[in-house]
């Protein structure tokens, strides 16, 4: 199962501070709630794992993640992962481009394009509950990537995000995410907004 998803987040901060972010592979994954680089094997390739808890109970996905393209002149990142969970009933590929757009005034935007492919049991979600999943996965890291961006600046904006920072989880919740997904499908049935 393939799922597509493009968002663009709005930060109020300098690209030139997105983009500083945006090459430090370590703190990029740490925006993904339980992500982490374990090893760094060269400039480009990396392996590292998620944490995911549902309720009582926990899994890891144990992956690998190279770094494509970094282009300074377009501010913009291209990367590769996959990963399987440690018990081999899922597994993940998700290919990643995220550029730093300049929106003048000290401001900037991150505009993520992720194509993720699942197979396994993960797979047997369906098709708009992963898309719900992924958008819920997506809106995490971009308010982490954020928070992270604001607390390179200076005053009480940034005091505020580097508590916020602090406070980001060390696992992701998918028993949070479905429920947000649920609530966003049902939603959709029944002709609400968003989720």
């Amino acid at each position: 199962m393939e799922v597509k998803l493009e968002k663009k987040f709005s930060i109020a901060a300098p690209a030139a501070n997105a983009w500083r972010l945006l090459q430090d592979i370590k703190a990029v994954a740490e925006c993904m709630p339980g992500a982490q680089i374990t090893e760094q094997l060269d400039d480009t390739h990396y392996k590292g794992q998620v944490k995911m808890r549902l309720g009582p109970a926990s899994a890891t996905f144990n992956g690998e993640l190279e770094v494509k393209s970094l282009d300074p002149n377009e501010k913009k990142m291209e990367m590769f992962g996959k990963g399987t969970d440690t018990s081999g009933a899922s597994a993940a590929t998700m290919n990643l481009t995220a550029r730093v757009l300049d929106s003048g005034n000290g401001q900037c935007e991150l505009v993520g394009v992720s194509d993720v492919s699942v197979s396994g049991k993960m797979a047997n979600f369906g098709g708009r509950m992963m898309n719900q999943v992924s958008e819920q996965i997506l809106k995490q890291f971009g308010d982490n990537f954020t928070s992270r961006v604001m607390a390179m600046g200076e005053g009480a904006a940034a005091e505020q995000a580097a508590a916020a920072v602090a406070q980001q989880p060390k696992e992701l919740n998918a028993l949070a995410l479905i429920w947000h997904a649920l609530l966003g499908f049902f939603k959709s049935l029944f002709g609400g907004g968003k989720a």
